[in-house]
Formats: structure tokens, C-alpha cells, sequence
């Protein structure tokens, strides 16, 4: 089964932090939802470009993605 990273961009000084905070309600969203995704995390870009991110198995996309409205996603390469 195709995994699919889904992105949260966040960029200026305080991207980092905002990233880290975002991932807190991402965690909280897949446990209120009782999904069953376990990769999820944050990569620090630059100093001025950070990201928050969820993998979820293709099948079981597209209503995460409408409620939850990432930026971007990609192939999970893992």
C-alpha cells in the first residue's frame, strides 16, 4: 500500500515553533479521529523554513486532507 506524507509549511523566525505547536494538534486530531497513523513529526529546513507532517495510507487520504487542509504532500519515501 502507497504512503503519502502530508505537509504543513511554516516559514519566518518563528516557523520552528510553529511547527512543533501545529504537530500537537495533529497528534490530538489523529486521537480524537482514532486513526491508526503512527509517522508523524517535524523537519527544520532553515532558520526560516519549518514543516509539520502526518503519513497516511493513500486509500485512507482524501478525508484527512479535506479536514485537516495540508499545504502539500508528497510520497512517503520510508
Amino acid at each position: 500500500m502507497r504512503k503519502l506524507k502530508l505537509i504543513w509549511d511554516f516559514r519566518g523566525p518563528a516557523a520552528k515553533k510553529t511547527a512543533e505547536h501545529h504537530l500537537i494538534h495533529l497528534k490530538e486530531y489523529i486521537e480524537i479521529e482514532k486513526l491508526d497513523i503512527e509517522i508523524t513529526g517535524i523537519e527544520t529546513l532553515s532558520d526560516m523554513h519549518s514543516l509539520a507532517f502526518l503519513v497516511v495510507e493513500e486509500s485512507k487520504m482524501k478525508p484527512i486532507r479535506d479536514a485537516l487542509k495540508p499545504h502539500r504532500g508528497q510520497v512517503y519515501q520510508g
